[in-house]
């Protein structure tokens, strides 16, 4: 896949960083005073770090070096931010840099909204941008600690563009409540470049016509067999691929999962090393569901989705609908499965995307049309924005419009309206910025207030609705 053009900056990271925690780490350790043992010069928190503080003074958290390491609370403003940064120096471009952060956090109500470790990188003092880089955490280290007492760990692997001079490292607390947060230790060290997670994505444009059942699955497993040939690591094949083009009700196309129809789609998957989702109608427990299947490389069931917003033509005909989000380990990546109407909800994407998919496959009867000529927005710019929203890799295969994969930035990076499938080969370790807001991935999920989406959360109350 070509690198994209765009005027923003682009880094490579590990989702775990293996940095060695010996003697050699501390010998190289770039920061200074890691632990906060020093004491600073009179008004500084500790030698060699500098404070951070708003420009509305009431709102800055209060600042205090203990035997401990470096504690940061605000105990009459819940809303308060601070913390502490350090300029380092003798940073190579080019070259790759781990960085590590711990804390103990009490009372705090989320971390991960609250606690923040940023990397900025420098050229003459100045940043190269203004977001920098979040952090990857924080993940838990170790047990928890009575009721209120986490430890949490930031570790990550970024490399210093070619104008890079320096870094600001900087350790933030935002909204810490009535609790605190205790800094103990910091490290930049130089590391090995992070590994890429290459991973060949295929999605299907394919309508059969004047067909049976049977032979909807014969002519949807040689597109699995195409996508083989097509090296793909994981292909998207349509919704309810047994019913298209078929006069086929839900008596004939609706059978238990795992069950016939996925046994022999698994067979093409197996053949051909492959994951493989695909859109099926499934019977459980006397009800019928538009359900959406995870094959993996063996041809095994490795998971499910029930599509969960259902358009008048499913629920007056009795589909049941789905009441959950799954999220799915594979050696591909984290992936999940949409259906269809789903992608007219923003929510149902979001979901996906907080509970950490990276790709999200969308078999879709509907379309992917481009904007109508009087401007309205149609399939393909709602796709594209889903994906933006979300800082994931979107899917769809459809009957209409064109089948696509979209990256994380809104760029579709392969299409097609023709019968055949699509691919594109992406590294799910690169992280991309916008020009000022930064990684969204990562930032977007912090900066949510979800305690003020109660109307969503809600059934629609009559006098809401037109």
């Amino acid at each position: 896949m070509a690198a994209p053009r765009l005027g923003v900056l682009v880094v490579v990271g590990l989702l775990v960083c293996a940095v060695a925690t010996s003697g050699g780490e501390q010998d190289a350790n770039l920061v200074r005073n890691p632990t906060f043992a020093e004491s600073g010069a009179e008004g500084a928190p500790a030698a060699h770090w500098s404070a951070i503080a708003p420009d509305w003074a009431p709102a800055a958290c209060r600042l205090q070096r203990t035997d401990d390491g470096l504690r940061v609370d605000a105990p009459d403003e819940p809303y308060a931010v601070g913390g502490i940064e350090q300029t380092v120096t003798d940073i190579e471009a080019g070259r790759a840099y781990a960085v590590e952060a711990e804390a103990e956090c009490a009372g705090i109500a989320s971390p991960a909204r609250s606690v923040m470790v940023r990397l900025a990188w420098l050229k003459g003092g100045r940043r190269l941008h203004p977001a920098g880089w979040l952090v990857r955490g924080p993940e838990r280290a170790g047990q928890q600690v009575a009721d209120v007492l986490v430890r949490v760990r930031f570790r990550d692997v970024f490399v210093a563009p070619e104008d890079a001079d320096a870094a600001c490292l900087r350790l933030e607390v935002k909204w810490p409540g009535k609790g605190r947060v205790l800094w103990t230790r910091a490290s930049l060290v130089p590391a090995n470049p992070p590994a890429p997670r290459k991973v060949t994505i295929g999605t299907v444009y394919f309508r059969p016509r004047n067909s049976t059942v049977a032979k909807n699955l014969d002519l949807w497993s040689a597109k699995i067999d195409e996508a083989g040939r097509r090296g793909c690591d994981i292909v998207c094949l349509g919704e309810a691929i047994l019913k298209v083009g078929t006069n086929a009700g839900a008596d004939e196309t609706a059978a238990p999962i795992p069950g016939p129809h996925t046994k022999r789609l698994g067979e093409a998957a197996r053949r051909n090393h492959l994951w493989v989702v695909a859109g099926l109608a499934e019977r459980a427990g006397g009800r019928v569901y538009n359900t959406a299947v995870l094959l993996d490389r063996a041809g095994r069931l490795a998971g499910t989705y029930r599509k969960i917003h259902l358009p008048r033509e499913e629920w007056k005909k009795g589909v049941t609908p789905g009441q959950a989000y799954p999220v799915f380990e594979t050696d591909v990546g984290r992936v999940a499965m949409m259906i269809c109407y789903d992608w007219f909800f923003p929510e149902a994407a979001e979901a996906f995307a907080l509970g950490g998919a990276e790709i999200l496959f969308a078999p879709t009867w509907g379309n992917t049309l481009p904007d109508s000529d009087d401007g309205r927005a149609e399939g393909e710019t709602v796709f594209r924005v889903r994906a933006r929203d979300n800082g994931l890799y979107l899917v769809p295969a459809v009957y209409d419009g064109r089948s696509m994969i979209i990256d994380p930035m809104g760029r579709i990076l392969a299409a097609g309206k023709t019968e055949g499938v699509y691919t594109a080969t992406v590294d799910l370790a690169r992280r991309e910025r916008l020009p000022w807001v930064g990684h969204w991935r990562s930032i977007g999920p912090r900066d949510r207030m979800p305690e003020t989406y109660g109307a969503l959360t809600r059934p629609p109350a009559r006098e809401s609705l037109p």
